[in-house]
């Protein structure tokens, strides 16, 4: 899942987007409201953490301007104005949720976590598809009750593909929203965890009982379950 820290401190905004990584986050950041305009009209991003008070356009306009242009990403605002005028407001003109200054930083997590499984339709942590068990806040997957170990990458992947369960994934949204940079894209890197995740995850040597489907140039999906 990939997150934009809008942020004019130096300091803090490195702290939020170190603990965003930490947690399994793709983090781009900006100083300014400029720049975080540009970023947030130019990338698909699940959650956007945008400061209010920001050098060159103030966060609230920055949040007009996606709103006018048709941006539903989720927005999370950080404010040291600690009144209802403004939190109403913010709320008014299309943010998500708020955070005021100074705050906890778990609570961020946990807020842009929230906000997260708003935009994949989830209300819990845990997804079961067939006899695996994904549990979101542990960041593992078990069979049955029995772990399977996975890379914190091939987890990533699994854990992308499994929020969009029945939707087809194209290689590029992967790359953009699982891996932090280009040095991380080298060769054929989706190809190769996809097929150390069919390894992992298939049951039987025959690969029967597969899991993670492809769907030639276009991508990769999980089977949506006839009751969803």
């Amino acid at each position: 899942m990939r997150v934009l820290v809008v942020e004019d401190s130096d300091s803090l905004r490195s702290t939020l987007s170190q603990a965003l990584q930490n947690s399994g986050y793709v983090v781009d950041s900006a100083a300014d409201g400029e720049e975080g305009l540009w970023f947030a009209e130019s990338n698909d991003y699940d959650v956007v953490v945008l400061d209010i008070m920001l050098p060159k356009m103030d966060g609230l306009t920055v949040l007009e301007r996606l709103r006018q242009n048709g941006c539903e990403t989720n927005v999370l605002l950080l404010t040291a104005k600690d009144s209802l005028k403004d939190k109403v407001h913010g709320l008014q003109i299309g943010a998500d949720d708020y955070l005021v200054k100074p705050f906890d930083l778990e609570e961020l997590l946990a807020r842009v976590w929230a906000l997260c499984r708003r935009k994949y339709g989830r209300k819990d942590n845990r997804i079961e598809i067939e006899d695996l068990t994904l549990d979101l806040n542990a960041r593992t997957v078990s069979r049955n009750g029995s772990p399977i170990y996975l890379t914190a990458r091939e987890f990533k992947v699994f854990e992308y593909l499994a929020l969009r369960r029945g939707q087809i994934v194209s290689k590029t949204e992967i790359e953009s929203n699982v891996y932090d940079s280009e040095a991380e894209l080298m060769s054929n890197v989706v190809e190769s965890t996809i097929c150390d995740l069919r390894r992992k995850l298939t049951p039987d040597a025959d690969d029967t009982g597969n899991i993670i489907y492809t769907r030639r140039g276009m991508g990769y999906y999980i089977k949506k379950e006839q009751s969803e």
